[in-house]
């Protein structure tokens, strides 16, 4: 039975909504134990109008809360109590198998690598969320904003990364792998794109197509795109405000005048396919690629069909063996070794 620890605490909706969607993972899942770690009070207030099996889900008590507007390295190394740096201990200490929580960005991120730690060999950590795309399976892109200034062997262990969590968590096949880059043929690109376009033409572990723009990550025949992550969170930001704005956008012209009502009463059924092909919730979150075990960084914002969803990935990597593949793909290709003072960060 796959064990995850939530961070009950952590996000904008928190803990409703952390609870609603455990409890919804918790029974569509039958082989899924969780641990919730927040205020045992108000979780087990909540937890007493659902219905589980009681048996699958534990809590474990914290009385701190790290929040946005808490500086994430301080956090994590003052409040010791807090539901963030408990879930992260718990997983270090093996009594659970990954990880979930839509608390902050920067606490996750500072907690995974100061508390759980990275594995041997990778260079740097990445957030790898999934992009909805005309094909229906999602485009993953890494990095999207964890590492902002990369170096060439970067951008080669997120393509290793994000590979084997494509193929073990959701069982694509020799994943289609993409550079982000300012045009597709090889002389385009600053020296970093040049370089690394170069380095993964070499390797033998990856499915690497060449280089690929911007509207690939929606509209192209790739399953991950690889971006420092200066440019993927560009990327996957320019995405989220194209959606909005197409909602938007149809949502006034459908009430212009009456025509237009009439004709939204007709198409009413293709806009909510369209709606569900493109809802970012059914993707889940951003898997924490590099770390000595899954960890699933959630949106802020969250309810309980996308929370739902992380737990979903996160036990979905675990029982793919993510972690082992990405440890065997990093062993097995000869690269370039990160310095001593990159290795320290």
């Amino acid at each position: 039975m796959v064990k995850i620890v939530i961070d009950a605490m952590g996000g904008d909706y928190a803990p409703e909504q952390q609870v609603l969607g455990a409890v919804k993972a918790l029974n569509k899942d039958k082989d899924l134990s969780l641990i919730l770690c927040g205020d045992e009070p108000k979780l087990k207030e909540l937890l007493s109008a659902c219905k589980y099996d009681t048996s699958r889900l534990e809590i474990v008590h914290t009385t701190e809360i790290i929040d946005m507007n808490d500086i994430p390295t301080k956090a994590v190394k003052t409040k010791k109590d807090s539901s963030t740096v408990v879930a992260f201990r718990l997983l270090k200490e093996g009594k659970a198998d990954g990880l979930v929580s839509s608390g902050s960005t920067g606490a996750v991120l500072t907690a995974g690598v100061l508390i759980l730690g990275r594995l041997k060999g990778v260079s740097r950590p990445a957030l790898c969320p999934i992009i909805p795309n005309k094909k229906g399976t999602g485009t993953f892109i890494c990095d999207c904003g964890a590492n902002l200034e990369c170096k060439p062997i970067n951008l080669q262990h997120f393509a290793i990364m994000a590979s084997a969590y494509a193929e073990s968590a959701y069982g694509i096949k020799n994943p289609k792998v993409g550079l982000l880059n300012n045009g597709t043929e090889d002389h385009k690109g600053l020296a970093l794109q040049q370089e690394v376009n170069a380095l993964l033409k070499e390797m033998d572990c990856i499915n690497y197509v060449g280089n690929v723009e911007g509207r690939d990550l929606m509209y192209g025949d790739i399953d991950v795109m690889v971006a420092d992550g200066f440019s993927g969170n560009i990327a996957t930001k320019a995405v989220e405000g194209c959606g909005k704005t197409l909602g938007g956008v149809l949502k006034q012209e459908y009430k212009r005048n009456l025509w237009s009502k009439i004709c939204a009463v007709f198409s009413m059924g293709v806009i909510k396919r369209i709606k569900k092909s493109m809802d970012y919730e059914a993707f889940g979150g951003a898997m924490f690629l590099g770390l000595s075990k899954a960890v699933v960084k959630g949106h802020g914002n969250s309810k309980e069909k996308g929370f739902a969803v992380c737990i979903e990935q996160a036990a979905n990597a675990v029982r793919g063996n993510m972690v082992e593949k990405i440890k065997a793909m990093i062993d097995s290709t000869i690269l370039e070794q990160p310095k001593t003072e990159e290795a320290k960060e």
